[in-house]
């Protein structure tokens, strides 16, 4: 090979080299806002389809007045052939006022055997400014008081309009409500009046009813049952005769009841029911099951047959009358 040729060789294989080399450049966009407003940081590189790049990862210091907004992926502006122009953008914002030198950008560059770190452009500086008051054109006041602003009905009118619907609907409902009751013989009152009280020969038979729908003697549990028929019994007496039954031992609600005009044989059967519970509930006792609903029948039986007698109609409609 001529010495000539071999020389011009080596001269252009670093310049062929150099143009290898991808492109950078960077900007802001803009380079002057506000405090506070938002502003990009934009790099581009210009390189072969088999380079790699690596863009840089933006991480402003605590306390530099700096923010990343956000970061966009990296958009391909151009494609000629086998050059690729890239761009990568960072969204900031700024909070501090000032002029600030962001420095050069580096980009991370890989091409076979080569790994190196290409300085992008010139040093970025941008202008953050902030509000200027003109204090010889412009008096700065103290906050003002609150305004009390005067009371004009039409603001609560509509409130108004319907509260005065709703009464006139519950004065219709009350009057056709009294013309009903009214059809029927009764009061207004009534509806609010308590309910009577049951007879006590009905409270005693429906909690008769309750406690044998319980199968408690069913189950083995004679104390429990047999103590339930003598407190229904027990509050029937006090009831029915007003007497302390309650407080009473067996022997004197019956010692109690002696005077009193009872069936012979409610008198026998109310001897019995006592007798049969103080066994069971302080000897232990455990009756056979003919014997303990035998107790039950007894005690219904003693209810209905000690019950009083049916008022005369006549008599219960003027009780219902001065009831009114």
């Amino acid at each position: 090979m001529k010495p000539t040729l071999l020389l011009a060789l080596l001269l252009c294989a670093p310049l062929a080299r150099a143009q290898e080399t991808p492109r950078t450049i960077s900007r802001l966009e803009p380079d002057s806002i506000g405090i506070g407003d938002r502003f990009d940081l934009v790099i581009e590189v210009e390189k072969d389809l088999v380079q790699v790049v690596e863009f840089p990862t933006f991480e402003p210091p605590a306390g530099s007045g700096f923010e990343v907004v956000a970061l966009p992926p990296v958009d391909t502006l151009e494609r000629d052939g086998r050059r690729l122009r890239l761009a990568k953008r960072y969204r900031l914002a700024a909070f501090e006022e000032g002029r600030f030198n962001l420095g050069r950008a580096q980009v991370l560059y890989a091409d076979k055997n080569i790994l190196d770190t290409l300085q992008v452009g010139d040093s970025l500086l941008l202008e953050v400014g902030t509000f200027r008051i003109d204090s010889t054109s412009h008096s700065i006041f103290d906050l003002k008081g609150q305004r009390t602003l005067p009371f004009r009905f039409a603001e609560i009118r509509g409130y108004v309009a319907w509260g005065l619907a709703a009464l006139a609907l519950l004065a219709a409902a009350a009057w056709a409500l009294r013309r009903w009751l009214a059809a029927r013989g009764r009061r207004l009152g009534d509806l609010f009046r308590p309910a009577p009280p049951l007879p006590p020969h009905v409270a005693a038979i429906r909690a008769l009813e309750a406690l044998h729908h319980q199968k408690l003697w069913q189950n083995n549990r004679h104390k429990l049952y047999y103590s339930g028929l003598t407190d229904i019994l027990r509050t029937y007496i006090a009831a029915r005769w007003e007497i302390g039954a309650m407080e009473m031992t067996s022997d004197e609600i019956v010692a109690a009841l002696r005077d009193t005009e009872l069936p012979d044989k409610a008198r026998r059967d109310l001897g019995a029911i006592l007798r049969n519970a103080d066994l069971v509930k302080f000897a232990k006792a455990t009756p056979e099951a003919e014997e303990n609903e035998a107790d039950y029948l007894k005690c219904y039986y003693f209810v209905e047959e000690t019950k009083p007698a049916d008022p005369d109609p006549a008599t219960l409609e003027e009780k219902m009358e001065n009831d009114r």
